[in-house]
């Protein structure tokens, strides 16, 4: 029972963590939406009212894109917004809520295998991705590094592989990978606490608001 219970503390403490990081690339990816719009916005006023399109902004949009999904991703998980078909769930949790919520557990048990697999499967793409920089290790064709921080910083993001379209719009790969990696490693810790503290990660919440609100959004969703 003491076991049960230091377990039970430590899943909390660790949720608290879990959540500020989630709400953290949450912030990160809201910021990138904001500077996606202004990245259109510059492009639509050039192609108007100068004639001349802002080059790359195709390239900016997909790279973007990737970010914000993968950066949202944790904290959608974490306040449950994540698109699913659970309103019978919803239904009994009010006359069976011990049932329900072994459901939820054995869903959220499901979805932690998934996301920790994703994050397996990604995370060599990742390192290979970061080594083709040399950030950190003599790179075997190019100049050699002169021992300026800002000048062997520029020359090793040149190495890296790149997404976009050489001369026009080019930029590291690693830091989507890294993005994939990160959110899918971070889901998979708050489906695992969501296992251990509850399905809604012991936010205090009121229960009948809480179910209110995911039957609304589960009617939303089915409409």
């Amino acid at each position: 029972m003491q076991s049960n219970n230091g377990t039970l503390r430590a899943a909390r403490s660790l949720t608290g963590l879990a959540r500020a990081l989630a709400i953290g690339a949450n912030a990160i990816g809201t910021l990138t939406v904001l500077v996606l719009v202004i990245v259109m916005n510059i492009d639509v006023v050039a192609r108007g009212v100068f004639h001349a399109p802002f080059l790359g902004v195709v390239e900016i949009v997909i790279f973007s894109m990737i970010l914000i999904v993968f950066l949202q991703l944790p904290d959608v998980v974490r306040v449950n917004r994540l698109t699913r078909s659970d309103g019978f769930l919803i239904l009994i949790r009010s006359s069976h809520p011990r049932l329900a919520e072994f459901f939820y557990r054995v869903i959220d048990a499901i979805a932690c295998v998934l996301m920790a697999l994703i994050a397996y499967a990604t995370y060599p793409a990742l390192v290979e991705a970061f080594e083709t920089c040399h950030y950190f290790t003599q790179p075997e064709f190019g100049p050699a590094p002169t021992g300026d921080l800002w000048t062997d910083l520029v020359a090793a993001t040149r190495r890296c592989h790149y997404f976009g379209t050489l001369g026009v719009f080019t930029i590291p790969w690693w830091p989507a990978n890294a993005a994939i990696t990160a959110s899918a490693g971070l889901c998979a810790v708050i489906f695992f606490l969501k296992v251990i503290v509850g399905h809604d990660l012991g936010e205090g919440a009121d229960a009948s608001d809480t179910q209110a609100r995911e039957l609304r959004d589960s009617a939303g969703e089915t409409s």
